[in-house]
């Protein structure tokens, strides 16, 4: 027992250095701990700020929730925009109108074609022609660009430019 004491004796200097490095150590830990504890602490904050007495679960499930609610209003709107889009392709949006004298001894260009035709290049062109005694109206139709009737030169000239607008 005599040899232990004389040991410990000898090496406390030592033993006392050594604990207090680890004390040292443990202390420059501890603060390392309680700066990276407030770091986590004040990002928590961020992520829960507005939410009065919610844990983070029901946050971020009201937040999933909110997400489903908008991809469900965003499938709505994006049919709505196709139907749209469908019903705008069909509605008149290339038209063209030429007016020219039909006949040598009538005064003014009181004669006229025009195409009105939808995105498709489908439609109608619609001539009039003015006379002294008589004036005749008349359709053609058209489907995608192309008529199953003879066309005059007007009338293809007012198809070309219809068609020509897209």
């Amino acid at each position: 027992m005599q040899t232990i004491i004389e040991i410990y004796n000898n090496l406390s200097i030592y033993i006392v250095g050594i604990l207090i490095i680890i004390i040292i150590i443990l202390l420059l830990l501890s603060f390392v701990n309680i700066k990276a504890i407030n770091r986590l602490e004040s990002k928590y904050r961020k992520l829960t700020r507005g939410v009065e007495n919610s844990n983070l679960q029901e946050l971020i499930e009201s937040y999933m929730d909110k997400i489903d609610k908008i991809d469900n209003e965003s499938k709505v709107v994006k049919n709505l925009y196709e139907d749209i889009h469908e019903k705008i392709n069909k509605c008149l949006q290339n038209i063209s109108i030429i007016r020219y004298k039909a006949f040598e001894d009538v005064g003014s260009d009181l004669s006229f074609s025009v195409a009105l035709l939808d995105n498709n290049n489908d439609g109608v062109i619609i001539t009039s022609i003015y006379g002294r005694n008589e004036s005749t109206t008349y359709a053609k139709p058209i489907d995608k660009g192309i008529s199953r009737y003879d066309l005059s030169d007007e009338e293809k000239h007012v198809l070309k430019d219809a068609v020509s607008k897209k």
